[in-house]
């Protein structure tokens, strides 16, 4: 064989890993005996075959070493083969934004905070662990704010390196945007490859659930969670297919249409009624905080907004009472699409007061004020989330277990759930200028609050009631968290950049007439340089042309718009393909059940002749009839000795 013939032969063997293994080295120690003796390799061939052994090594190597140092990999299995892959999502969507926010803390930390570190003085305010649920006194004089940092360039010793602090500053913020920008289009086109392709495809992988098996696993904890898991997988698989199959009549379509209706009214009244409410709260929160001097008083906006996207959500949950989706993953869809219109205009509205109103009110230091209010929010709903998971839950369970146990265990909300993460993030790509430390706030919160979800998982919530698969709901979390979240950042910080003074007194930007004069500042100091001509021409040709901008867009979208066709196209030809199947089995029964009739046709026509073919292909031989005949006597001697053991 071929060496990747013989790889794949041995890959496709029905043995543990470590048989393969030695498999593998046996079959090259026999491969390297007769090359010797049948051809001598060049060096060239050699080299080439060396370099392409080692590096299919290293890529097994670092594979499992990846999947071994993967947070979570053995509880993210108990969940699945307990719950389904539909809470499993919620618990992937967690860990994807936690290495989210530590790849942003590295970059900032890297080049902002270590930075400006070098060269911060001695902080003389009094630390009262107020600052904790607040964010302001002590922590407004250090690392933490946008308003600690210098905005002179950083030099240690005269023949030392400088380090613009102006651009280190806004360079960072634009490359973590950048790479989170391209990094949820990645996710969602491959999550959208592998979930949205084929998704009429019926055998859904039922062979692979029936018929294979992973000898690797060896533990009998390991295998009874296996087992589990199939079994899962199994219940989803045909639920979906059943599902599939309901037909509604048009009475039972026009009444539900009205319900669907009314519920949405209903919803979007109440989103408009909190957003009004926000709105006028955070409108006259500055004389509220000049009238009040109370440090805690500063939490009242934090404390209101958090209510509501406590309580509003819960309420939504309770259309699904009257609603009654046959599909689970439209309900959840439904559920996602009224919470994010209320948690995403709750920050627009919050936005527009920290953009229109607190920078343009003359405040000392506007940025930090915004950073602060940010990081009051984000704790007040971190405190909220904790106290519905200890609490809320803890005793919806003890309601349902004790005392009306009709109502039992609750199932887990996955909508819901998920909006909590998706506006936290929100807010942290929102703050991350104005507060440099708030990715690794969220990772820290993000961190408690899987161990928090996964333990109030276990003991409070049952499995959900009507099993369905949910390998297309990563894909639309990450699209909700791309639109309108992060189109809603980049436009909320775009403003910021360009329209918006900066600070007089504070940060790296103080005395600049805007944030994106320091680019400006900087290409003009470029200009100046032979050497560096050609970043200028790509600024002011590519990056400051709106017409570039128009043509690259015009470009992705006829480039997505061709894959569009395509994956349809795809779409067309896997259902084709498919009723293809489904008619040549059926032709294949009709020739079945054609040549029974005609077998028994000719049966009928001539049963002598019939009968005595058969005679003649199943007539024994002597030494066969001797045997079946010896054969016989012992069974009917065995059964006499049973019958009477004293024979």
């Amino acid at each position: 064989m071929a060496s990747r013939e013989r790889i794949k032969a041995i890959r496709n063997q029905p043995r543990t890993m470590e048989e393969k293994r030695n498999l593998r080295k046996l079959v090259d120690k026999e491969k390297s005996k007769q090359s010797r003796h049948i051809f001598e390799l060049s060096c060239c061939t050699h080299c080439v075959n060396s370099i392409s052994l080692a590096y299919r090594r290293s890529k097994n190597i670092l594979s499992e070493l990846l999947s071994s140092i993967s947070l979570w990999q053995k509880t993210f299995k108990v969940i699945g083969g307990k719950f389904g892959t539909s809470v499993l999502s919620y618990f992937n969507f967690l860990r994807w934004l936690l290495k989210f926010n530590i790849f942003s803390f590295i970059v900032t930390f890297s080049f902002i905070i270590i930075p400006q570190f070098t060269v911060a003085g001695r902080n003389t305010l009094q630390f009262t662990g107020l600052e904790f649920f607040t964010g302001a006194g002590y922590f407004s004089d250090t690392v933490m704010y946008y308003g600690f940092y210098t905005n002179s360039t950083i030099q240690h010793g005269s023949g030392g390196a400088s380090y613009d602090m102006q651009l280190a500053y806004i360079f960072t913020i634009a490359a973590c945007l950048i790479i989170c920008f391209f990094s949820l289009l990645f996710s969602m086109a491959r999550y959208f490859r592998n979930n949205f392709i084929n998704p009429h495809i019926y055998s859904r992988g039922i062979t692979k659930l029936v018929f294979c098996w992973d000898f690797t696993i060896t533990h009998e904890r390991a295998v009874k969670l296996k087992q589990k898991n199939l079994s899962t997988e199994l219940r989803e698989n045909l639920s979906e297919i059943r599902q599939e199959n309901v037909r509604l009549t048009l009475n039972q379509q026009l009444t539900r249409l009205s319900i669907h209706l009314a519920a949405w009214v209903v919803s979007t009244g109440v989103a408009t009624t909190c957003c009004v409410a926000v709105y006028y709260l955070a409108v006259n929160n500055s004389e509220f905080l000049q009238s009040h001097r109370n440090p805690g008083s500063v939490l009242l906006l934090p404390f209101v907004v958090s209510c509501i996207n406590l309580a509003v959500p819960r309420f939504y949950s309770m259309f699904s009472l009257v609603e009654h989706y046959e599909i689970p993953r439209q309900e959840v869809y439904v559920l996602l699409i009224r919470n994010i219109v209320l948690k995403i205009s709750i920050i627009g509205i919050l936005c527009y007061y920290w953009l229109s109103i607190v920078a343009l009110a003359g405040e000392e230091c506007w940025e930090t004020l915004i950073g602060q209010d940010i990081y009051r929010l984000l704790l007040m709903d971190f405190v909220f989330s904790l106290a519905d998971s200890f609490l809320g839950e803890f005793l919806r369970r003890i309601i349902g277990m004790q005392f009306i146990t009709s109502l039992g265990l609750q199932e887990f909300d996955i909508a819901r759930n998920v909006l909590e993460l998706i506006y936290a993030q929100t807010l942290v790509w929102i703050g991350t200028f104005f507060c440099p430390l708030l990715p690794f706030i969220q990772m820290i919160t993000l961190f408690i609050m899987f161990y928090v979800k996964n333990i109030s998982l276990m003991m409070n919530f049952q499995p959900p009631s009507k099993a369905w698969r949910a390998s297309q709901m990563m894909t639309f979390f990450i699209f909700l968290l791309f639109f309108p979240s992060f189109t809603g950042v980049l436009c909320t910080l775009a403003t910021t950049i360009w329209r918006l003074k900066p600070s007089a007194d504070c940060g790296p930007f103080r005395g600049l007439p805007f944030f994106i004069h320091s680019i400006y500042s900087w290409i003009d100091t470029l200009s100046k340089r032979p050497g560096y001509l050609w970043v200028v021409w790509i600024y002011r040709n590519l990056i400051g042309s709106v017409h570039f901008f128009f043509i690259l867009t015009l470009i992705v979208l006829i480039i997505t718009y061709l894959y569009w066709q395509i994956t349809e196209g795809r779409k067309i030809m896997i259902r084709l393909l498919h009723e293809q199947i489904i008619n040549e089995g059926k032709d294949k029964m009709f020739l079945i059940e054609k040549l029974t009739k005609l077998q028994d046709t000719e049966k009928r026509a001539n049963p002598s002749s019939f009968t005595l073919e058969r005679s003649d292909v199943e007539e024994p031989d002597p030494l066969h009839v001797r045997e079946y005949e010896g054969a016989r006597e012992l069974r009917f001697r065995r059964s006499v000795q049973e019958n009477n053991p004293n024979a």
